[in-house]
């Protein structure tokens, strides 16, 4: 007999790696029972449940198609493992248009011992918004980060991808190959604002690396708002920058103030929910945008965010439509 959500939640909350293929099955389920069946086990690794935020280090990892972000995540996910610290990554892949599903090229370019269980490859489809995070995938991040250290979600970097990763993730890597007009297109569409981490793959293409990595250097500058760390990894063998980029990731969460940002993310996770459900008619009954992230904010902290999306509909009289 297969475990009910609920003690598939509590399987997840106690460390028990080995519900997260069941869990992540039962959320992709979004028939109406699915989702009810996912929303309880969401709720069995809240923070209320979990007496705190949930442990995992949550990763965003985009970039441009053909930035090399496959062959990184395949080293750092080596040395992350090596370090003792266990590993899930959600590949968002585009979606099928027929069946909606993903096509899992990025599960399988990603190198890892499936014989490991400390580490988890799952491709997750990116929905109906371009390069978007479609609400099963921000699921299976808040599901897994109750039992794995990090949680990392790959994205292509196009259309919504950026601002839905930064919305979910603790620390976002942007990545980007040099030569290829990436470093240009990424300052013209002011997408400097989203990375905490820069990341110039193929260093050993030498001087067009490098070049890259100055021109990335100078753009942070011009803005003059943040220190953001520009690092020039390789990851033919031996690979290079990789220990580098792992500590630079590590330095980023070790300064956040993890409570307020998760807050942040749990919040704006159910407003474009709310949203998805229920768009701008939703919204204006909730006074705008500013009268729902109002409302939230009086809420209590440690709900979930299917918790805050229910509120949400409450507070709009849209609980009983």
């Amino acid at each position: 007999m297969s475990d009910s959500a609920a003690e598939l939640g509590r399987r997840l909350r106690e460390g028990d790696r080995s519900a997260a293929p069941a869990a992540l099955n039962l959320i992709e389920d979004r028939s109406p029972a699915g989702r009810e069946r996912a929303t309880e086990l969401l709720g069995e690794v809240s923070p209320a449940k979990l007496g705190g935020e949930a442990r995992a280090h949550l990763v965003g990892v985009t970039g441009p198609p053909g930035a090399g972000k496959s062959s990184l995540l395949s080293e750092l996910v080596r040395a992350w493992r090596e370090g003792g610290r266990t590993v899930a990554v959600l590949a968002v892949d585009p979606s099928s248009r027929r069946s909606g599903g993903s096509l899992l090229g990025d599960r399988a370019r990603i190198e890892y011992d499936p014989r490991d269980d400390g580490i988890l490859i799952r491709s997750t489809a990116a929905g109906a918004r371009l390069g978007g995070l479609a609400a099963p995938t921000r699921e299976a991040a808040q599901a897994l980060a109750a039992a794995y250290d990090l949680v990392v979600v790959e994205t292509v970097g196009v259309g919504q991808s950026e601002t839905d990763v930064e919305e979910l993730c603790d620390t976002i890597a942007v990545v980007v190959q040099p030569g290829s007009g990436d470093t240009l297109q990424f300052i013209k569409a002011g997408i400097m604002e989203v990375p905490d981490v820069l990341v110039v793959t193929k260093s050993d293409l030498g001087d067009v690396a490098m070049r890259a990595q100055r021109d990335l250097n100078a753009a942070l500058r011009s803005l003059g708002a943040r220190e953001t760390p520009v690092l020039a990894v390789s990851s033919i063998p031996p690979p290079k920058g990789i220990d580098n980029l792992v500590e630079a990731i590590d330095e980023h969460f070790r300064h956040l103030e993890l409570p307020v940002a998760r807050r942040r993310a749990r919040r704006l996770t159910a407003l474009a929910d709310f949203l998805a459900e229920h768009g701008e008619h939703g919204l204006r009954l909730l006074g705008g945008r500013r009268g729902a992230e109002g409302f939230l904010a009086e809420l209590d902290p440690t709900l979930d965010a299917a918790a805050l999306r229910r509120a949400l509909e409450e507070h709009a009289g849209l609980d009983q439509v």
